[in-house]
């Protein structure tokens, strides 16, 4: 039998934020068994932005979970390559990928390398290579999808580093141009680059005003909110049946998400934790979530 996602049309705002909330505490969880896998990764941006992947797995995007080339499916374009460990649980949770084999993150042979690449993982359109890319490659698939006469949507996921890069605002030109309105981008403003503070590498500020001349309908929300993230993407559908503008969802997010341990790190960009930590972070984990403090 052929798994499909549908769409919540049937649920209302409340049951979506719940079902979200819920899909992006389990993403959290397998991220650090994965984590735990190798000892240390880009554990902290999959808990930062675990609440945007449930947002798209669990309440948007038409897919097949046991045909991820269904050719009707809607398109998600994972353009940061290292945020795989995220994007594989969210593949999991969607049922793309067995849970169990997230146990196999990194290793050789794994299907799961530790920067996503499209030749080994189903679900995963594109490989995440030099960061800067991802929204061109989106653009084209839009573009390429209204010559078939085709309406499925193109979420591209970037962070905010790649904001930084040229390619990104020739690309946001190009979708606006050609009214490419089934194109979503979702930008993770952590603040955090491998180089340091965002802010510190090249100012991108003021970041909602930019898109907002390069003729997007923009959005800026807590990316930790599931509601929000439900609430952005009814309004992105409300503006499509008016106007044929590309849409931006500006997601400020918190690095470590969800585990106290992780939040306050200094060096949060690519973590090394502990053997004894693992389990504290999962502890926390739970009580913030049983807790409702997530």
């Amino acid at each position: 039998m052929v798994i499909t996602a549908t769409k919540n049309q049937a649920l209302n705002l409340e049951q979506r934020t719940k079902k979200v909330r819920e899909a992006a505490y389990r993403i959290r969880h397998h991220s650090l068994n994965m984590g735990e896998v190798q000892g240390q990764g880009y554990v902290g941006q999959a808990l930062g932005a675990a609440d945007m992947f449930a947002a798209v797995y669990a309440d948007q995007l038409d897919f097949h979970a046991t045909d991820p080339e269904w050719a009707d499916r809607d398109r998600f374009l994972l353009s940061t390559g290292h945020y795989a460990i995220g994007f594989y649980a969210a593949l999991a949770e969607a049922g793309i990928v067995p849970v169990e084999e997230l146990e196999t993150y990194g290793s050789d042979d794994s299907r799961l390398p530790m920067s996503g690449m499209s030749t080994y993982t189903p679900g995963m359109e594109i490989s995440g290579g030099s960061l800067g890319h991802g929204l061109s490659i989106a653009v084209g698939m839009a573009l390429s999808l209204r010559h078939q006469d085709k309406n499925q949507r193109v979420i591209n996921f970037l962070s905010d580093g790649e904001l930084d890069e040229g390619s990104t605002w020739e690309a946001a030109m190009g979708a606006a141009h050609h009214q490419l309105g089934h194109l979503t981008a979702m930008v993770d403003i952590n603040a955090l680059q491998a180089d340091g503070a965002t802010a510190g590498v090249l100012r991108t500020e003021p970041v909602t005003e930019k898109w907002e001349a390069f003729g997007w309908y923009v959005q800026r929300i807590d990316g930790n909110d599931p509601q929000a993230l439900v609430e952005a993407f009814d309004n992105i559908a409300a503006q499509a049946a008016v106007t044929s503008r590309p849409s931006v969802i500006l997601c400020d997010t918190k690095v470590g998400r969800g585990v106290p341990l992780l939040e306050t790190r200094e060096k949060a960009h690519f973590m090394r934790i502990e053997e004894n930590e693992w389990q504290i972070c999962r502890e926390q984990l739970t009580e913030g979530f049983e807790g409702s403090n997530y």
